[in-house]
């Protein structure tokens, strides 16, 4: 946050003019800066700026007035329904590409997986949004194209909700295709899975009983790191898909120089990626008994 509201320092150009407009008259742009305190030493807007956060008070929109705290709670539950929808696609997918993989570890079958796995790891979420607008809306009319659907309709909003999901989700299937194929194959080496293996116990079984209960331990470590990615492609999905949420309201913020509200985004986003961390660390710790000790 102290880098964020240094860099807001240096930006070329007066905010006044930028917000107000090329006919505002000089009277007009001082009352707007003496009104955000433009003109306030550098060191007491940084005081007022953390100090108005330890209060919890996110200040308030330059251009309606409204408290933005309020405009951030309107919009959160759009981008975090996003975002959890994505993580359970890319863990649904994710989790049984990877163990079809181990099973045909070394196939050609196992390659063309690789291979496809990478390929969504690569594709940008832009992308991905954009081919799945015109096959699944236009040219397959299945899915709405914007919005989040009718208020209190959940089938509706969830129709309008599955495409960004899918969208936002296909880079983090394949990457956990490819970490629960890495995690699975070390564990098949560790000897209980032999000894079980000895005993005649069906492969497939000692994948999806045995190997898959250690393999899927780091999987659940990068929750830590998904999270502030998926948030971060929120970005572009929900702007594409015209879908009111942080990403949004962060985009449409810089676009106008709307520091107050730009501080605001990406302290929620830094906040839930800390959060991310800290219970992915806790839930790791409670699966693997070697952590806690």
């Amino acid at each position: 946050m102290l880098l964020l509201f240094t860099i807001t320092l240096f930006v070329p150009g007066d905010l006044a003019s930028v917000l107000l407009g090329p006919r505002a008259t000089a009277e007009t742009r001082a009352a707007f800066a003496d009104r955000m305190g433009l003109d306030d030493p550098i060191l007491y807007r940084l005081g007022t700026f953390f100090g108005q956060l330890l209060r919890g008070d996110l200040g308030m929109d330059i251009l309606t007035g409204r408290p933005i705290a309020t405009m951030l709670f309107e919009v959160l539950p759009n981008t975090l329904s996003l975002v959890a929808v994505a993580l359970v696609i890319g863990f649904a997918v994710g989790i049984p590409l990877g163990c079809f993989a181990v099973l045909r570890a070394g196939s050609l079958s196992d390659t063309a997986l690789a291979v496809l796995s990478v390929a969504l790891i690569s594709t940008p979420a832009f992308v991905v949004a954009i081919i799945f607008l015109i096959v699944f809306s236009l040219w397959l009319d299945w899915l709405p194209v914007t919005g989040v659907g009718k208020t209190g309709d959940i089938l509706d909003q969830a129709r309008h909700l599955l495409l960004p999901a899918l969208t936002l989700a296909v880079g983090w299937i394949g990457y956990t295709a490819r970490l629960v194929r890495a995690s699975v194959l070390e564990a098949m080496g560790e000897a209980h899975i032999r000894t079980l293996r000895s005993y005649g116990v069906r492969e497939d079984r000692l994948v999806g009983r045995f190997a898959l209960k250690l393999g899927v331990i780091p999987v659940i470590a990068t929750m830590g790191l998904a999270i502030p990615e998926l948030i971060g492609g929120a970005v572009f999905v929900e702007i594409i898909f015209a879908r009111p949420g942080i990403g949004t309201m962060l985009f449409q913020a810089i676009q106008v120089r709307n520091y107050p509200v730009v501080q605001a985004c990406v302290l929620v986003t830094v906040v839930a990626a800390v959060t991310a961390n800290l219970l992915a660390d806790m839930v790791y710790g409670l699966l693997d008994p070697r952590v806690r000790s």
